[in-house]
């Protein structure tokens, strides 16, 4: 059967580039379920995504669909035929359905059994007879959120659609895709090239787009943007500023990337850094340049779309664009100088946080009271703590935190310092947000914990208090991110803190404006479900923490380091073999064990094998208590395991249900006794 490789290149207008490669790529892999769907058989499809072109390549595609040989069972011998022998009508209906006669048919034998059978062998379909209609279907599930409508047209699309080119090799494939037909015509770079040209087999579509001043590949424009922008920085001695969604976006901009250095003026770099490269990158997709010291430099690199003979118009351009926008920030910071953090406390009782919650002032009021109740519990400096809460939410108040939302916390350090206010009060109006996604740096100070904690643990209590519990996807207060914030600050220092006391506290501070009727058990159980999470994304097998949410141990810190203590016990050659032990001892437990409280008897023990595990058990319960009181769980439980052979040896010897009561509920006891030693770590009979 003929190969070749296909072309499918979807022509519009420029495609929101925050999103361009999010649907390159589902386009891509709705192509690649279509076709497989299809029993169409190919080597690979890669994508390839500009401004103006979403595109698939489909190497070694097979010309026909793979033929099918089809089986349809029909009706049952016994309702497919009359007492005369004749077809019924099921049967006859059944057979015309197929194209052929009742007696044509082969018959199906069963156990069950038989039935009338049709047997045929499905010839492929042509890739051009149905091409078009399976990337109409690929199209319309590509995650859109606000398709359009353009012209008179009634298709709609993410933006308007010029073009529509599939070749097979050198073969035009014809079909109309969102009402526009198939042809060869391809455009080039809408500035550079004047006219589209015609493509003539697919294997050039890459080449013939480059003589055409376009870069399709995406990943290969990113790497160009990359190399460029850090060649230009490194001749200036210096460090770009690169995060890669700036790099995304600004690959997804343009065609032929050319990268050019322009300036500004040395005056604005009294304004803090932070506001003048959020304008830079935020606002102009530029990047910034740093010094050895990371400090920003009067320089900057921008990527234009253009390979113009006269750059230095293009330089002088975007420096005309950029210097309002910094002497915006500028007027912004000279401005907010004139008023102290704590100065605009008052202002904070105008703004809502929630409408059952109170205002920012209150919610202020709140974290400074409990940061320094976390304080205290830490034995970290209390009024710095307290200070820091207060004015934690002073700097949304300034124009520039209005003006630049996603500085707040760093422009609240900036202006706490020239108001003299104490560097850990300072350092905790940035770091208090910390950390703000996954990955991020955490809170370097106690003081700057104190406060993330407090804000963090008083938003959870607050929208629990007042019912508005996360469901499904929906969390507009963010309090997945929060609690998982709690766990990570509380876990990486190791911090002695409980769960169960914070939210205590923070209830305390709230008063009368929520409801508190379970709301302890409901905050401190909902951040410890965050545990699962975090820890999947690190490979831990869920087993391992649903060993450990058994004991419901509410200090992060004491949790994470059972999960690593299970963690470690999990890989021991003896681990599967205890958890089994576990669980049986755990069943036998819940059949025949009451509440009450039985002491055990040595004296009871008959079978060698129950009075060596006895004196086994002794030793071990003496070994691992100083272990246990240091939450040295990992080496608690590799003592453990030396008693398997003992509980082996215990199962294989003796009846544990005796006739003589007395000894029977001694047993129960023994293993009660065992049960509750490894419950002092977690529950390991969960890993099996």
């Amino acid at each position: 059967m003929r190969t070749n490789n296909l072309l499918i290149e979807i022509g519009t207008e420029e495609l929101p580039p925050k999103s361009l490669s999010k649907l390159a790529v589902a386009f891509k892999d709705n192509i690649q379920s279509n076709f497989t769907d299809n029993d169409l058989t190919f080597n690979q499809i890669n994508w390839y995504a500009s401004p103006r072109r979403l595109a698939v390549i489909v190497e070694g595609l097979s010309e026909f669909q793979t033929d099918k040989h089809v089986e349809k069972r029909g009706p049952a011998l016994l309702s497919a035929f009359d007492q005369n022998g004749e077809p019924t009508k099921a049967a006859q209906g059944w057979a015309r359905s197929n194209g052929i006669e009742v007696n044509q048919a082969d018959r199906l034998k069963t156990d069950k059994g038989e039935w009338l059978l049709f047997k045929t062998q499905v010839k492929g379909q042509a890739i051009s007879q149905f091409l078009a209609e399976l990337v109409e279907k690929a199209l319309k599930t590509l995650p859109i959120p606000k398709p359009m409508r353009w012209g008179e047209k009634s298709t709609q699309f993410i933006r308007p659609v010029h073009t529509i080119t599939m070749l097979y090799g050198k073969e035009l494939i014809s079909g109309k895709v969102l009402d526009v037909d198939s042809a060869r015509s391809i455009r080039g770079h809408r500035f550079h090239t004047s006219a589209p040209f015609e493509l003539d087999c697919a294997d050039n579509y890459l080449s013939q787009l480059e003589q055409h001043y376009v870069i399709a590949d995406h990943r290969r424009r990113k790497s160009i943007i990359l190399e460029q922008v850090q060649t230009l920085a490194k001749q200036e001695n210096a460090v770009s500023d690169i995060d890669d969604d700036l790099l995304e976006e600004v690959t997804s901009l343009v065609e032929w990337p050319v990268a050019l250095m322009a300036n500004f003026e040395e005056s604005f770099l009294a304004v803090p850094k932070e506001a003048l490269i959020y304008t830079m990158k935020d606002d102009q997709k530029y990047f910034p340049l740093l010094d050895k010291n990371g400090q920003l430099k009067s320089r900057f690199i921008f990527i234009t779309n253009i390979e113009s003979k006269e750059p230095d118009i293009i330089i002088s351009g975007n420096e005309k664009v950029i210097r309002p926008r910094l002497a915006d920030a500028e007027f912004f910071f000279n401005t907010d100088k004139k008023q102290s953090l704590a100065s605009r406390l008052d202002s904070l009782k105008n703004i809502l946080f929630q409408k059952q919650l109170g205002t920012l002032y209150e919610k202020s009021e709140r974290i400074a009271s409990m940061a320094k109740s976390i304080a205290i519990m830490l034995g970290t400096d209390q009024e710095a703590a307290y200070r820091a809460g207060l004015l934690s939410k002073t700097d949304l108040m300034t124009n520039m935190v209005m003006e630049f939302p996603d500085i707040q916390g760093v422009m609240g350090m900036h202006y706490a310092r020239l108001d003299g206010e104490a560097e850990l009060v300072a350092l905790a109006q940035n770091e208090q947000y910390m950390p703000r996604f996954a990955g991020d740096n955490l809170p370097t100070s106690d003081v700057s914990v104190c406060v993330a904690i407090a804000d963090k643990i008083d938003t959870l209590v607050g929208i629990f208090g007042i019912g508005q519990i996360p469901k499904g996807d929906k969390d507009p207060f963010a309090l997945r991110r929060a609690s998982i914030g709690v766990l990570r600050i509380i876990v990486d220092r190791t911090l002695p803190l409980d769960l169960i006391e914070l939210v205590d506290a923070s209830i305390v501070t709230f008063g009368d404006k929520i409801n508190t009727t379970d709301l302890q058990t409901n905050v401190v159980d909902f951040i410890l479900a965050r545990f699962k999470a975090w820890y999947a994304e690190q490979g831990i097998a869920a087993g391992v923490i649903r060993a450990v949410a058994v004991n419901r141990p509410t200090r992060p810190a004491d949790f994470a380091a059972r999960v690593e203590a299970v963690k470690s016990f999990s890989t021991l050659e003896s681990s599967e073999a205890l958890a089994a032990a576990n669980k049986r001892v755990a069943n036998i437990l819940a059949k025949n064990l009451s509440d009450e409280k039985l002491s055990f008897n040595k004296a009871l023990l008959q079978e060698p094998a129950e009075i060596d595990l006895a004196k086994i058990l002794e030793l071990v319960e003496a070994r691992i208590q100083p272990m246990l009181e240091q939450s040295d769980y990992t080496n608690a439980l590799a003592v453990l395991a030396e008693l398997r052979q003992p509980i082996d040896a215990f199962f294989e010897n003796v009846m544990v249900m005796a006739d003589d009561e007395s000894v029977k509920r001694n047993r129960l006891t023994l293993l009660s006794r065992l049960r509750g030693l490894f419950l002092c770590c977690a529950d390991i009979s969960v890993l099996n």
